[in-house]
């Protein structure tokens, strides 16, 4: 099962998107508190419609419980801007844990140490412009590290 974890998300629409993602693709959604909405937002449920309630969805109450969590991924991979090192160059493996910072302020320097070995940015044509918005990377890198792996499965 592929992981998707988004560390201090501030935006529910982004979040709701990336729980319909992880809905229709199996894949295990982790939440690192704090959130910047409460997770009851309508905004949120509106971006995951009704596929909320097939989602497999964990929330941590910040990045030491998720680490200790029994259901947390085996390996983690950081989606950043600050590498140079291309997602299509990672071999992803289907216990792995898809990491993307926040909206405002990405991931924090400390998380950018304790996975340095592990950082990949989706390369972009435009160095004008930053980032791809949060969700549209996570389904990026979601399907391709679905297609490394074997694509999502149906029970």
């Amino acid at each position: 099962m592929l992981h998707l974890v988004l560390f201090t998300p501030q935006i529910p629409q982004n979040t709701g998107n990336v729980g319909r993602l992880c809905a229709l693709t199996r894949s295990r959604l982790h939440l690192i508190h704090p959130l910047g909405f409460k997770i009851t937002d309508r905004h949120l449920r509106r971006a995951g419609m009704d596929y909320w309630k097939s989602l497999d969805v964990h929330e941590h109450a910040d990045w030491a419980a998720f680490r200790a969590s029994a259901v947390a991924p085996r390996r983690l991979w950081l989606f950043t801007t600050k590498t140079e090192t291309s997602f299509w160059n990672a071999q992803f493996a289907g216990e792995d844990g898809l990491v993307f910072g926040n909206e405002g302020e990405g991931a924090p320097a400390w998380l950018h140490d304790e996975l340095r070995e592990t950082r990949v940015t989706i390369p972009h044509a435009n160095p004008a412009l930053r980032s791809l918005n949060l969700s549209t990377a996570a389904g990026i890198a979601c399907y391709e590290a679905l297609r490394q792996t074997g694509g999502p499965r149906r029970e």
